[in-house]
This record gives structure tokens, sequence and C-alpha cells, in this order.
């Protein structure tokens, strides 16, 4: 089986109406996974399993945060049987909240660990699976027999789940995929769907269906398409098994957040997910506000109607970006352009700039850029008199442009419908058209398309508001319009962590299926102009539509980590952030090593007490270094292979 031979693209209630899709309730401990229950927030102790008084207290942190399922690695027996001694010492303090095993690699662990928690965690790429990164040529009849085997190696931990009322995870990581897979389906969304029903069906033929189901990965793209590939091989198959939904080594701080929001809101606007976990390199306590922050805005969410178009025109399983013609620097096979918002500003001056990542030297007489320099600004009503850096265009509203725009250099109109449609002198360059799809019809459609200077604005004011700009979107593909469109969304009056998560999910989510040529955020009372133009940077490096920095692939940290990731990651960040577009794994431990970073470029890895392995990409290349000169050794790697470059 291949992806294009999936009969259809559906992997969700409706595209247009906010619904969850119904999945059978697992019970976890006295807590309900899926049905009607609501969205449950996870989380995983970062001490070491063997530390009983540790891990308690650090799962009452955990707990006290809001965490409803506490994840504990059992890596060996010892860790298993320990985890009784934790989860009496919780008790007796009354703190009830059911204890997950994290397991990899070692069946007899599970098989205790299943004696003791309320669920078990397995991964099928390293549960009864290898991987040693090896292409294996299979017959059908020899790739049975290797399900054979692993069915042998799984059943009695099935048996064992049955028996003692424990619910099951079969978590696939897109990194740590197994050689069999690997050989047969490729390093893929499909393979990582393939992986857990192999695990799956073992588990209908026993009987057993009290099973939650993960599809991790770095990579939203990759990740996001899984969970829907998954979703729709359920409805073929007429399952409903409840989602853990999470982005695994998502990283920390700003960039963390932005990712998992993309990867995590994505599914959650389409009503998929029933548990969430954001994997942070950071206290696990600090991860439930961010998990609470997501899932609180589908509580109670509303739709205002929008028009059902079907099945989608696009591939919900493959990125592949929307068909738009050029127009100057936006559109085609340019990059997505940000757009910063000044409209509100009550006049705009050079040193405004600063945020948006232009630098004014006046010794030099000269601006100079960052990686995340804005591509226009909107200045709503306001003139600007100072000359402006070559690669910044200026957005004026209609009438001010015609005032004293038109005759700058890099000054463009932004129209709403009803102007543009009314005609009158525009650009010959370069037009924005605001747009909501109440004002996409026949004659704006038609004018559109024999305009090549046209590029759409949109907004919504929908609480549903991803999915009416999809429709948007899939009004322009159904009439053949290519017109480049910038996503524009308002948000007024909160946090900076709220705005973070909200705008990376409102955008990112068109972003990861092809849709938008540009993003611009309208923050009012929102924070600063330099966290929102980061932000936009940020959104486009999540979804890879457009890199502008370094990207870190770190974990968020277990009982199996072996030094201290959190400064680590400080450290490494510190000397490579100016690497634009080098992707660096830093893991714990083996098990999220060279297969968990999947597709970074270098990878950092603890494999011994005090001792790090680096990798270029999936082949080690140094052993065991000591910790205190890893980092060092890391910089010279990344300039051996001449991915170095100094920092200005």
């Amino acid at each position: 089986m291949d992806i294009h031979s999936i009969t259809n693209n559906t992997y969700s209630e409706s595209l247009t109406e906010y619904k969850r899709f119904k999945t059978r309730e697992v019970s976890v401990g006295g807590v309900i996974i899926g049905g009607s229950a609501p969205i449950r927030l996870q989380s995983m102790t970062t001490t070491d399993t063997m530390d009983t008084m540790a891990t308690v207290e650090q799962s009452i942190r955990m707990i006290e945060a809001g965490c409803e399922i506490v994840r504990i690695t059992a890596p060996s027996k010892r860790e298993a049987e320990n985890l009784a001694n934790i989860q009496k010492e919780l008790r007796a303090r009354g703190y009830d909240q059911p204890i997950c095993a994290d397991i990899h690699f070692t069946p007899n662990a599970a098989e205790i660990a299943a004696h003791i928690v309320g669920k078990v965690r397995v991964n099928p790429g390293n549960y009864a699976d290898k991987k040693k990164f090896q292409t294996i040529d299979y017959t059908d009849a020899s790739y049975e027999a290797e399900l054979d085997r692993i069915r042998k190696r799984f059943t009695p931990l099935i048996q064992i789940c049955k028996e003692e009322g424990t619910a099951m995870r079969i978590g696939t990581n897109h990194g740590s995929l197994s050689d069999r897979i690997m050989s047969r389906y490729g390093d893929s969304p499909l393979g990582m769907v393939e992986s857990a029903l192999e695990f799956l069906r073992i588990c209908e033929d026993e009987s057993f269906h009290d099973i939650v189901l993960s599809m991790k990965a770095s990579n939203t793209q990759v990740m996001v398409q899984a969970y829907r590939l998954l979703v729709n091989r359920m409805m073929a198959a007429g399952m409903n098994y409840p989602l853990h939904l999470g982005v695994t080594e998502a990283g920390d701080g700003e960039d963390g957040r932005i990712k998992s929001a993309v990867g995590i809101g994505t599914l959650l606007e389409d009503g998929l997910g029933d548990t969430v976990r954001v994997s942070l390199t950071e206290e696990p306590e600090y991860e439930i506000p961010v998990c609470r922050a997501l899932v609180e805005r589908y509580s109670d969410r509303t739709t205002e109607p929008i028009e059902d178009f079907g099945e989608s025109p696009f591939n919900p399983f493959e990125h592949s970006r929307r068909e738009s013609h050029e127009v100057l620097n936006i559109g085609d096979k340019k990059v997505p352009v940000v757009m910063a918002d000044f409209s509100l500003k009550k006049e705009i001056k050079a040193a405004n700039l600063f945020p948006l990542g232009y630098q004014y030297s006046v010794p030099l007489d000269k601006w100079n850029l960052t990686e995340m320099a804005c591509d226009y600004v909107f200045v709503g009503s306001n003139t600007v008199d100072f000359q402006i850096p070559g690669t910044l265009g200026i957005v004026q509203d209609y009438k001010s442009w015609l005032g004293d725009g038109q005759n700058k250099e890099r000054h463009y109109p932004f129209l709403k419908a009803s102007e543009y449609l009314e005609g009158g002198t525009q650009s010959k360059d370069l037009n924005f058209v605001y747009c909501c799809i109440g004002d996409l019809d026949k004659t704006l459609m038609a004018k559109l398309k024999k305009d090549a200077s046209a590029v759409l604005l949109i907004d919504t004011y929908n609480p549903h508001g991803m999915a009416e700009q999809r429709a948007l979107f899939v009004k322009l593909m159904e009439a053949g319009l290519t017109t480049p469109v910038i996503i524009g969304k308002a948000y007024a009056n909160l946090t900076e962590d709220q705005i973070q998560l909200y705008a990376s999910t409102d955008m990112g989510a068109l972003l990861i299926d092809g849709m938008g040529d540009g993003v611009f955020i309208a923050a009012e009372n929102c924070g600063a102009d330099v966290h929102i133009n980061r932000l936009a940077f940020g959104i486009l490096q999540a979804t890879r539509t457009r890199i502008s920095k370094t990207e870190y692939i770190s974990c968020p940290s277990c009982g199996r980590t072996l030094f201290d990731l959190q400064e680590t990651t400080a450290k490494i960040r510190e000397r490579t952030n100016h690497l634009k577009g080098v992707k660096i794994g830093i893991m714990g431990c083996i098990v999220n090593g060279p297969g968990e970073m999947a597709d970074a470029d270098y990878g950092y890895v603890g494999t011994g007490v005090g001792k790090i392995s680096l990798y270029k990409e999936k082949e080690v290349v140094r052993r065991a270094i000591p910790a205190s000169d890893a980092v060092d050794s890391l910089i010279e790697l990344i300039k051996e292979h001449g991915d170095w470059v100094e920092p200005s």
C-alpha cells in the first residue's frame, strides 16, 4: 500500500463545523480518555525513576499544575518494580492521579508495570522490533514471519493488561520506526500509521480494546499528516480509538511552544485529540499551562455557518503548496512574507523598525538587516517620511496612499474589496486587497483573475476562523484563481503566551496544508513589536515554510536522561543560534538518539554517565566524548562539514 492508493482523504467529522471525532472511552486508572470526556492533560517526570521521593515530589508539582496522567519511564525491570513504591507514596499523600509507564526495548519491564500502573506506553518501533538503519528486502512470507515473532512477544503484555484492567498507549515515533517498517513503507507518515496498526490488530485479535494511539514527530508536517492518516484508516476500518497528541522533541522556550501549537493546534482545530502532552525541554510542570491554553479554546468552540465544500481539494496527507502566481516577492515559489502591523501607532519613526529586524547605523548611514527582518509594514493612515530599507515595502490605507504614497518608492495601497472593485488609481506593481470570505463573490473573483498585481490579505471574525479561512482558500482553488494570499488575523488584549499559541494554531494549520504566501498578525495590546515579529517568523519556521534560524530538536528529558538537558541546550544554543537552517538534535539518551532526531543535521546524544556521542545525521561519528568537551567537539564537527559561519 502507498499513500496514493487511499480512496478518500476524509480524516475529520467536518472541515467547516467544529466537531470532535467521537472516540471510544478508555479508562486509565479511573480517568476517562475519549468519548465525551474533556481533553486530558499529561506530562512526564524527568527524575531518576529509582529515586522514589524525587519522582514523587516532581509528580506532585505536575499534578498541582493540572496534570491528569503522570508518565514515568521504566527502562528496565528495576524501574518498573519501583513504580509500585512511587504509586504507594503518591496515594499516601492523597494523590490518586494514574501513572503511565513509558517502555522502550524491554517487554519484561512492560509486563511488570502492567500489574502496577493505570497505563503502559509501548513504542512499536523498539518494543519487539529493532532499528539498525538496515534496509531489508522482505518477501510477503518473511514479513509475515516477522509479524508472527512480534505477536508472540507482544501477546503476554496484552493478556496482563486485560486481566489487570490496564490501558495501553501504542505510541509511534517518526524517528524510531523499525528497519522492517522502514524497508516496506519508508520514513513516512504511512510507515508510522502501519507500525501502530500492526500492533493494534494484534490487540484486536486478542479482544483487547483499552488502547490510546499516538503518532509523534518533531517535524510538524509529518506529525499532522500521520495523525490524519491514522484517523482516515480507522474510519475505513470502523475503529475509533482515542488519540494522544504531541510534537516530540519540540524544544524549549518560545520555539517549543510555537512548534507544539502548530502541530497540536492544527489537529485540535479539526476535532482530533483526546489527550495532550507538550514536550518542552523545561521542568515538566511548565508544560501543563501550555497544554491547558491550547485545549481550553475548544471547551465551548462555536462556529458561525461556513458553507460546506465537501471533500477537500488539497491532500491532507502530503504537503503541497497551493499554486499561486508571483507578484513582486510574493507567491509562486517565493518563501512566505511577513507583514508587520503599525497601523495603530500615532507616527512612524526609523527607530520603530528596529524591533522588526532593521537596524540603522548612523556612522555608516545604512540599514543592517537581521534574518528576521519583515518584508512589509502596514502603517494604516500614517506617513513614512524617512528613507526606508531597500528590502522593505510600506503598505498604506488606500486614501492615504492616494494622498502621499503613490509617488513614493515601495509604497503600496491597502484596499477594501469595495474600493478595489470601484477601480480608480491603483499601483501598477502591487495592490493588497482586504478580503473576508463574504467578500469573495463572483465579481471580485472575476477581477482578480485578470489582475496580475493583486494580493489578497484575508481576515476572519468567525470563532472557528481557521476553518473559515481554509474554506476561502478552497473557493479560490475551485475557481482556478492563483492570486497570492497573505493570512491575516487580528488579536487583542492577549498575553504574549496566549498570542503565541493562538496565532501558531490559526495560521500554522493553514501553512501546514500549503496555504498562504505570507502572514500578518495584527496584535493590539498583545506584547512588544519584537515579540510579534519573532512570532511570525517562528510560525513559518515551525511549519517549515521559511527558515530564518537554527532549529533545535531537543527532548524534554526523563528518567533515562544522562545529562542536564536544559543547561546543555542553553550552552549549545548560545554557541550555534546564528546558524540559519541548521538542525541540531540534543537527546538525553540513546532511546532518543539517532532515530528520534529524525532529520537533524547534527546530533548530541547522551550514551553514558558523563559521556556524549556526536552524530552527523543518523551516523555516529564521535563516541564517548567527555561531556566537558562535547560542545566544543560539536562545533568542530559542524566546521568540518562546512556548515559553520562565524557570528557577525
